[in-house]
C-alpha cells in the first residue's frame, strides 16, 4: 500500500503473526519483519502485544466494584457523556453509540482503572488510560506496556545485530495526540518526552479545543523531528485500519469473532491472523 501526505510519500508493509500470548516473546515480530526491512525503515509496533508479552495483564473478573466505579460506569460515562456531553461535544457516533449500551462490566473496568491510574483517568469517558479490552481473552485487559522506549531500543537492537540494519522502531498507542498552538499532548499517561502526557480527562477535554495529529508515539529508538514521527504514525495507523481483522474496539473483536466478549479464547484469538507491526519505508 502507498500512503502520501503533503509532499511525502510511503510505501506500507503489514508485518503478520498469530496472537502473541501472554508472557510469550515477541520475537516473531523481529523475525517476520526482518526479511522485509531495508536500511532507513521506520518499524511502527502497535503496543498492545508488546504489553501482552510482557504478561501486563489483569482480569477484570476479579475486581469488585466500588461505589466511585458503580457512578462513573452508570452516571458519569453511560448517561452523561452517552446522552448530553457526548453529543454536545460533538465526539463520535459510534463511541455516543457504544457508551450508550455499556455492560454492567463496565464497573469492573472503570475500578481497574482507578486502581491502576487513579481518577484524572477513569473520568474520561471511554479509552481510559489506554487500557485495552480487545486483543485479550475473556474479562482480560492488557495495560500500557512497561517502558516503551527502552523496548524501541531493544527490538532495533536486535534487528541490527540479526541484519545489520539500522532501522528505527517506534511503539504506538491508537489514542490520539492533541495540538493546541504549537503544544503537543495527550491523555495517556505515557507518551516520548516532545508530547505532554498524563493529562487524562483534562487532556480529553482539551483536546475538543483543539485538533488531533495522530495515534501517540510511546517510544522511538532514534531522535527524529516529531512532526515526521506522527506522519509515519498516521500511515502505519490509517493501514491498520484498512486491515480485515482490526480489532480497534472490543465491539470490533465480539463481531469478528463471532462471541461475547467473555466468551473469547486464546485459540479464537489466535484463530486470525494478527498485524502487530507495520513497516513504513520513505519513497
Amino acid at each position: 500500500m502507498e500512503y502520501s501526505e503533503g509532499n511525502s510519500s510511503y510505501r506500507l508493509i503489514n508485518i503478520n503473526t498469530g496472537y502473541i500470548k501472554p508472557g510469550e516473546p515477541y520475537d516473531v515480530i523481529i523475525e517476520n519483519a526482518v526479511g522485509l526491512l531495508e536500511d532507513g525503515d521506520f518499524l511502527v509496533v502497535s503496543e498492545t502485544p508488546l504489553a501482552i508479552s510482557q504478561g501486563r495483564i489483569v482480569d477484570e473478573a476479579e475486581f469488585k466494584p466500588s461505589f466511585s466505579a458503580y457512578i462513573l460506569a452508570d452516571v458519569w460515562s453511560k448517561y452523561l457523556w452517552g446522552y448530553i456531553f457526548g453529543p454536545l461535544m460533538g465526539i463520535k457516533k459510534r463511541t455516543i453509540k457504544n457508551l450508550r449500551k455499556l455492560p454492567p462490566e463496565a464497573r469492573s473496568h472503570k475500578e481497574v482503572i482507578l486502581c491502576y491510574y487513579g481518577w484524572k483517568h477513569a473520568l474520561k469517558p471511554a479509552s481510559e488510560a489506554g487500557v485495552d479490552l480487545s486483543n485479550a481473552p475473556g474479562s482480560y485487559v492488557s495495560l500500557l506496556p512497561d517502558d516503551p522506549q527502552g523496548l524501541s531500543e531493544e527490538i532495533a537492537r536486535e534487528i541490527q545485530r540479526i541484519s545489520g540494519k539500522n532501522v528505527t522502531v517506534m511503539i504506538i498507542d491508537t489514542d490520539a495526540t492533541y495540538k493546541i498552538g504549537k503544544t503537543k499532548f495527550t491523555s495517556l499517561p505515557i507518551s516520548i518526552t516532545e508530547i505532554r502526557n498524563n493529562w487524562g480527562m483534562f487532556g480529553y477535554l482539551l483536546g475538543r479545543l483543539g485538533h488531533i495529529v495522530g495515534p501517540t508515539p510511546l517510544g522511538v529508538s532514534q531522535d527524529h523531528n516529531l512532526d515526521e514521527l506522527l506522519q509515519i504514525a498516521r500511515a502505519a495507523e490509517e493501514y491498520q485500519k484498512i486491515h480485515e481483522n482490526n480489532m480497534e474496539t472490543v465491539y470490533d473483536m465480539q463481531e469478528l469473532l463471532e462471541g461475547d466478549v467473555n466468551t473469547i479464547t486464546l485459540d479464537m484469538l489466535d484463530s486470525i491472523t494478527h498485524t502487530p507491526a507495520v513497516i513504513v519505508r520513505k519513497v
